[in-house]
């Protein structure tokens, strides 16, 4: 991070829960046994037991939704709190994540004789985390929808060309970054204007999908099997008549987001560069390293720009936390985020919104910072 040296890029916000074992939240025993060995084959890059394995779950009884999302999702989900904890680079990660892409490809297709609908499944433009939505896609499909899975980084104007030439009857965007929320509530109400109502989904818009019904979004599900739950009770609501993202989103009219959107690389360059004369450390960093702390310095100012546009400071303040806890399990001191969180705040001294969001951002930081006078362990 800022000061020290850098890390992996984040993945995400929030702080995953700790588990030592892959979850199936409805108890199935018999599913968490597969993902028990699904996890050791994903960790072995065994991508041909992972298969077989999959295979014979189905084949021990397991219906093939609680195999995509008690066996697969699970040892996903653990996936991403294994990285966290830097029990996993990233390159193991991207492999295990090819490998359960590879796992869910091998299921039966189901093809129903009369379908449901047509239901159009998209990540959000700049979302590349697309096993939430291919999830999402293959447990409609087995419930009887006809599915149109666009996968990751959808632009909206694509996206909404698509729903024209398809005839889809609900669309459902998938978001795993809060810093996407911006280019999500465009999407929400580009495919709105068309007269299709949008539900949403994925960590981006909150565990309690604040952010979903923040952004006028027709519906939120916490998860695939919530999604599809919600579908099969009935249509979602007429979407309202085209509108602005003013309409939802008052506070924007103080143009604080669109001036710090608009400057972001800047304010990232010149924070870099007041670093390097701050601290004489820098100058001895690697390419690398100096590399992953422009990247850090860049996400800390995109989360603040997300925080912004939706007026809630949970979205930077979790995501700092998140990125102390990441920083501390690979050896980085979490007061390595503070001269960064200073410096550009010194550049944002006409932003009162913002420079209010990075004061409770070092406050977010005190539990992680270990006091001066404190002796190390």
């Amino acid at each position: 991070m800022t000061a020290a040296p850098a890390t992996d890029r984040a993945h995400g916000t929030g702080r995953p829960p700790v588990r030592t074992r892959p979850a199936s939240p409805h108890g199935d025993e018999r599913a968490r046994e597969y993902a028990d060995r699904l996890w050791t084959a994903v960790r072995a890059a065994d991508e041909y037991s992972a298969v077989d394995l999959v295979a014979n779950a189905l084949e021990g009884g397991l219906d093939a939704e609680t195999v995509l999302l008690d066996v697969i999702g699970a040892v996903q989900r653990k996936v991403g709190v294994e990285w966290a904890a830097n029990r996993m680079s990233v390159a193991d990660e991207h492999a295990a994540t090819a490998i359960n892409d590879r796992a869910i490809a091998t299921l039966p297709v189901h093809r129903p004789t009369t379908a449901r609908g047509r239901v159009t499944v998209a990540c959000v433009d700049k979302e590349w985390h697309a096993l939430p939505a291919r999830l999402l896609a293959e447990v409609l499909r087995l419930r009887g929808w006809q599915v149109d899975h666009l996968g990751a980084q959808v632009p909206t104007a694509h996206l909404v060309g698509r729903i024209h030439r398809a005839g889809s009857t609900v669309v459902c965007l998938s978001g795993s970054l809060s810093t996407r929320l911006p280019v999500a509530h465009a999407a929400v109400t580009a495919v709105q204007a068309t007269g299709v109502p949008v539900m949403v989904g994925g960590r981006a818009f909150g565990a309690d999908g604040r952010y979903a019904r923040l952004l006028g979004a027709d519906a939120w599900a916490f998860d695939a099997r919530g999604a599809a739950d919600r579908l099969a009770a009935g249509p979602l609501p007429v979407p309202r008549p085209p509108h602005q993202a003013l309409d939802d989103l008052p506070h924007l009219a103080d143009q604080e987001y669109t001036l710090i959107a608009r400057c972001a690389r800047g304010l990232v360059r010149r924070t870099f560069q007041d670093l390097e004369q701050r601290l004489p450390a820098m100058r001895d960093y690697t390419e690398e390293q100096r590399e992953r702390t422009a990247e850090d310095l860049a996400q800390i100012v995109d989360f603040l720009a997300a925080a912004l546009y939706v007026d809630d400071v949970d979205v930077f303040t979790d995501f700092l936390a998140w990125t102390a806890e990441v920083l501390t399990a690979r050896g980085v001191p979490a007061h390595a985020v503070l001269p960064g969180l200073d410096l550009l705040e010194e550049q944002l001294r006409d932003f009162p919104r913002a420079r209010g969001l990075i004061a409770d951002g070092r406050d977010a930081l005190r539990p992680f910072v270990r006091p001066r006078s404190a002796p190390a362990p």
